[in-house]
């Protein structure tokens, strides 16, 4: 198993919202959201509740797990 992060990236073009504001936002770093961008990209679960809090979201609109 391992964690998608296109609901993410879906989500950020939704709101029109480009990843370095997004990592401004959230108080993370630009290469953190470059890094979840590949496939089997683990980030901490502070990285993730930042993010959430940031687009006032829950980690269901952000992450997908999927099978490998």
């Amino acid at each position: 198993m391992a964690a998608s992060y296109k609901k993410l990236f879906k989500l950020l073009i939704d709101r029109n919202m480009k990843k370095k504001e997004l990592a401004e936002k959230a108080g993370i770093s630009i290469a953190t959201i470059t890094k979840m961008g590949k496939d089997g990209a683990v980030v901490s679960s502070d990285v993730l509740v930042k993010i959430c809090t940031a687009l006032e979201c829950t980690m269901d609109d952000i992450v997908e797990i999927v099978a490998d």
